[in-house]
Formats: C-alpha cells, sequence, structure tokens
C-alpha cells in the first residue's frame, strides 16, 4: 500500500496567519479555504487569523502535509554589544531606589539642585522622568523611579535599562521590606549597587545598626570588608552628595560603560503620554548613535519621523547622544512604557518593521492561549467563581497606566481578583463614568481631574469615583475591598473530649447519651463532632447537659454526664465527642 504521505505536497507555515495568506501559502481559492474552515466549525473571513494547529488540520484536508516554519524575531537590543574597547565612553545610567519615607526624592532634590520634592505629594515622585548632572566635567543620567513596592514593573523595567543603582535607606528607619524587594530587582538585572544611608544628621539616626542589617542580605560595607559601597549621606544638608556622585562615577567606571556614537540610533522608551498640541510625546533613553530631529524610529507597535527634540530642562536641541534622556515628538501613537526603539532610513522601512511588530505582538497574543483538557476545563470552570471588582482606571501616563495595570493585577488570589474593564490617559469623562455604570465598576482617577458636570453625571448614576496622587494609597484601598470581599476564616476551638459510655434513647434529630470527660470542660451549646474507630462520622450540637441527674453548666475532665446531643448521625457506645467553638475572623489580601 502505498505511503499516503508522499503523496502530500508539504507546505511551511507561520504560527499565525490570516486566511488569505493561508490560502496563498497552500495556492488553493481563498473560498475553497473558507468552506474547509467552515465545515469543521471555524467561522473566519479572508482576513481573520487562524492558529498553525487549524491551518494544520485544514491543510491535510486539502491534501497538503504542513509543517511550521520558524518565525525569527528580529529585535533591536537597546544596549548593543560592542567588543572590548569598541565605541566610545558614555555617561552612567542611575536609577535611584528605596522605601517611600526614606528621602529618594530629597535625595534627587539635593544631586540636581532642584526643588521638586516639595511639589510632590506624599514625598514620592508621581511621574517617571530622567535627569542629568555633571560632576568633574562628566555627564551622570538619573531614572526616576519611584520607590514604594507598588512600583515593581516600573523598578523591573528601570533595572533593564540602568548601570548603577543607588539603594536610599534612612538611618534612623533602617531596611524595610520595599528596600529589600528593590535589592531582589537590582540583583535579578545584574546592575551595580550603591547603598546612600539618607538622614544620617537626623536625631535617632544609627548607621550601624543600618550597615548590620545590610550585611544581613549579603551587602557588606566595603568598611567592614566587603564589596559594598556605602556612602553616609543628608539629602537635607548636602552632606557626602558629591562622594556619592563620586562612588558612582568610580563604580561606572569599572563597567567600562561604552556605545557606539555613529550611526544609527536605538534606546529605549521610559515615558509616553498625549500632549494637547503636540500629539504623541515620549521621553526615551538613547542607547547608541545619534538621534536628531527629522530621523524616522520604530518604537514597538508605532513608528514617526522626528519633528522636535527637548533635553530634560525643556531646552530644543537637535541632537542627543548615547545615555541621554530626550523627549520627542511626532510619532503617530504613543508607545508603550519600557519598549525599545530603533532608527530606520525611511518611513517605508518604518512601516515594515511595525507590521512586524505587530505581526509578533499577535503571535504572542494567541501563542499565550493555552489548549485545556477536561481537568483544566472544570479548573476553569470552578475558578468563573473568584469574585471579581470591576474598574475603570485613567492615569496622567503612559509609564503610570502601565504600574497601576501589572500592579492591581496582581492584587489577587483563588477567590477575588481586580478586572480592569476599561483603561485610558486623561481627566475622567462622561464615557468612563458611561463604561463604570455598564460594567458596574469603581472609577479610579490617578493624577487626573474631573470636571464639574462629569462629577454631577457621576453622583446621579451612583458612580462611584475615586482620585488619588500617591500610587500606593490607591493600591491599599483596592487591597481593603478586597479583603472585605474575602469569605471570613473560620476557626475551630476544641474545649473537651468525651468517651461514651452508654446510649439511651434515639430519635429522629436527637440522640440521649452519656459518657466521661477525658479532657477539658464540656458546656452546654458546644458544636459536637462525633468520632468512630478515630473517624468522623458525623457533627451536632450539645442541646442539654446533665450532672448527678441535675442540669449543670459545666463538666470537667474526670467527670460522668448525661448529654442531649442534636444530630441525624449515630452515636455508639465507645464513640468519642470532641466539643468545639467556631469564630469568623476577618481575612486580608
Amino acid at each position: 500500500m502505498t505511503d499516503i504521505t508522499n503523496q502530500l505536497k508539504e507546505v511551511l507555515l507561520p504560527p499565525i496567519m490570516t486566511v488569505g495568506d493561508f490560502a496563498q501559502a497552500l495556492n488553493v481559492p481563498v473560498a475553497r479555504a473558507i468552506t474547509e474552515l467552515m465545515r469543521n466549525g471555524v467561522m473566519a473571513t479572508i482576513n481573520e487569523q487562524i492558529d498553525f494547529d487549524t491551518a494544520a488540520i485544514i491543510g491535510s484536508e486539502l491534501g497538503f502535509e504542513v509543517k511550521p516554519k520558524d518565525v525569527v524575531e528580529a529585535e533591536i537590543p537597546v544596549k548593543a554589544k560592542l567588543a572590548k574597547g569598541e565605541g566610545e565612553l558614555r555617561p552612567p545610567v542611575v536609577a535611584v531606589m528605596g522605601h517611600v519615607d526614606h528621602g529618594k526624592t530629597s535625595l534627587l532634590d539635593a544631586i540636581r539642585s532642584a526643588d521638586v520634592a516639595s511639589g510632590e505629594a506624599g514625598g514620592i515622585t508621581q511621574h517617571i522622568g530622567a535627569y542629568q548632572v555633571k560632576r568633574k566635567d562628566r555627564l551622570i543620567t538619573f531614572l526616576d523611579t519611584p520607590g514604594h513596592e507598588a512600583f515593581s514593573a516600573v523598578r523591573a523595567h528601570g533595572a533593564r535599562i540602568t548601570d548603577v543603582a543607588i539603594i536610599v535607606v534612612a538611618a534612623d528607619d533602617g531596611v524595610k521590606p520595599q528596600t529589600k524587594e528593590a535589592i531582589r530587582f537590582v540583583r535579578e538585572a545584574g546592575v551595580q549597587m550603591v547603598v546612600a544611608i539618607n538622614k544620617v544628621d537626623k536625631e535617632g539616626a544609627d548607621t550601624n545598626r543600618v550597615k548590620q542589617e545590610l550585611s544581613e542580605l549579603e551587602l557588606v560595607p566595603e568598611e567592614w570588608g566587603g564589596k559594598t559601597v556605602v556612602v553616609e549621606v543628608s539629602a537635607k544638608s548636602g552632606q557626602n552628595i558629591e562622594q556619592l556622585l563620586d562612588m558612582v562615577l568610580l563604580v561606572a567606571d569599572l563597567e567600562d560603560l561604552r556605545a557606539r556614537f555613529d550611526g544609527l540610533s536605538d534606546g529605549v522608551v521610559i515615558e509616553s503620554h498625549v500632549e494637547s498640541g503636540r500629539g504623541p510625546v515620549a521621553t526615551v533613553l538613547v542607547g547608541n548613535g545619534e538621534l536628531n530631529i527629522g530621523d524616522v524610529i520604530v518604537s514597538g507597535a508605532t513608528y514617526g519621523k522626528i519633528r522636535s527634540l527637548q533635553d530634560w530642562r525643556g531646552r530644543r536641541i537637535k541632537a542627543a547622544t548615547p545615555g541621554t534622556p530626550v523627549v520627542v515628538a511626532g510619532l503617530k501613537t504613543v508607545p508603550a512604557f519600557g519598549d525599545p526603539f530603533h532608527e530606520v532610513a525611511d518611513e517605508r522601512q518604518a512601516k515594515v518593521d511595525t507590521m512586524a511588530s505587530q505581526r509578533n505582538s499577535a503571535v504572542k497574543s494567541m501563542l499565550g492561549v493555552k489548549k485545556i483538557g477536561l481537568e483544566e476545563l472544570q479548573n476553569a470552570i470552578t475558578a468563573g467563581k473568584v469574585k471579581e471588582l470591576n474598574i475603570v482606571l485613567k492615569a496622567d501616563v503612559q509609564g503610570s497606566l502601565e504600574t497601576l495595570q501589572d500592579s492591581l493585577g496582581a492584587l489577587r488570589n483563588d477567590e477575588v481578583g481586580v478586572k480592569i474593564v476599561q483603561s485610558g490617559l486623561g481627566d475622567i469623562s462622561e464615557s468612563d463614568i458611561t463604561a463604570a455604570k455598564t460594567a458596574g465598576a469603581m472609577l479610579l482617577g490617578f493624577n487626573v481631574g474631573i470636571a464639574a458636570t462629569v462629577k454631577q453625571l457621576a453622583i446621579r448614576e451612583n458612580i462611584k469615583v475615586q482620585l488619588y496622587k500617591v500610587i500606593y494609597e490607591l493600591l491599599d484601598d483596592i487591597r481593603g475591598v478586597l479583603s472585605s470581599m474575602l469569605a471570613p476564616e473560620v476557626v475551630e476551638t476544641t474545649h473537651a473530649t468525651l468517651e461514651i459510655l452508654g446510649v439511651f434513647k434515639v430519635t429522629p434529630g436527637k440522640v440521649i447519651c452519656g459518657g466521661k470527660v477525658t479532657s477539658g470542660k464540656v458546656e452546654p451549646n458546644q458544636q459536637v463532632k462525633i468520632t468512630h474507630a478515630k473517624a468522623e462520622v458525623g457533627r451536632g450540637r450539645l442541646s442539654s447537659l446533665q450532672k448527678n441527674k441535675q442540669a449543670a453548666k459545666e463538666v470537667l475532665e474526670g467527670e460522668e454526664c448525661g448529654l442531649s446531643v442534636d444530630t441525624h448521625a449515630a452515636i455508639e457506645l465507645g464513640d468519642m465527642l470532641e466539643f468545639f467553638t467556631t469564630a469568623e475572623h476577618a481575612r486580608t489580601l
């Protein structure tokens, strides 16, 4: 018998493709491909996408042997690797991390000698920005990443694009959980660390205690024989700020940070938003090459020709070199926070790269959908019982929005979770109120406003609107709401055990018996667990208790008593009764 596979024509297909591309690859009419799909229960038009598994089944029925085509994603690295000694020295990129109250913003204020700390709510920076300072004729780029644990997503982005991380620890407060989390992110990213012990001039400061706590985290200070650079500073008085910068440069020099200054540029997006009168605006950090006005860049699913460049002070510039943060205008849409960008020769090539990026995103999205069997399906149905808190989310900039989405998504367990039904940038609008009403959702705004007319509409529609300027306060409130949705924990407390010595009367729902207390104290109205041969056979409630044929309020260990137990379970001679009470305890997420 002839092997049928020898008669099949081989065709290579990608993981995801449109129906039109599928038909073209097989060289069959689109109508025929659609008909075969419909015959297999797949309703798809010419421009809709199908996955490889579907294409393989249909292709086999059409007489083809379908095999997967290797898809290689052409990703441009943020920092192209250079051979040792190649390129030119570039400014180090530094992230400052730490607990929200340990003076991170004040330290940045002292470093760049600009009064920004007083204008920021709760002492925490609300926007992801970048700054440059000069020390000994050398530039240092600072990424202003928030320090609270809620910003883990932002810090993860920050740690991947930085060379040195300054971990700020207050001398009077010591290492906190948020500090440990920041250290963990830096270690995972393989970034060099410098520890700044801040507030050394404050009453109650104890730098030795802080150094001991750091040593317990395997960050032994150099003065104690370790390898961790530790600088004692005061953001308030400016003490040792210059020494801190010198240490940053010293650590950076050990890394021999170099970049390619010529050729096409690349880098990463560190902030993006829509600005009135300018359209999509992004702050980017240049990794290689020189970025100029008129250059065409691609970032993820968007591209554009640069119309203007501004430095971190807002001054217009003509070009930006590696290690420099710069604000660019001219992109078609807002790029995603943390996305790499790269320069291309012209807009035609930009469109090709953008389409490729969109296809890659579609592949990742569809390949991320796991095909489940019966057991997983049953688990998914069970998971449908999870109580979800619907939220409509608005934020001022893309970086804050993505951070909130990541952080809110992490507020979840097997019982409760957050579902963001709609999100966007800008002030709260009437359409947001409508969306919240339709979904039965809370409306949260971060660093945005709400017009009086929109506020009145929210009141009329009974929509709860909460505005925040500090992200960790928003997350704490939502964590509290989710905790209130959790079913309380029922705790059983055992008070006594008793051995049955006799059963006197059994009626439907009630057993009258007698026994001896073997431990604890038995009292009326306690709940009862009935065990036979050490196995639980039923439960009930102790409705009455007698001792010496008299009603008793309690019977102690070693005493005998008569019992009336409300239960539908059988109680036999030799069974053990366990008397307990239950209490409900509120749970937290």
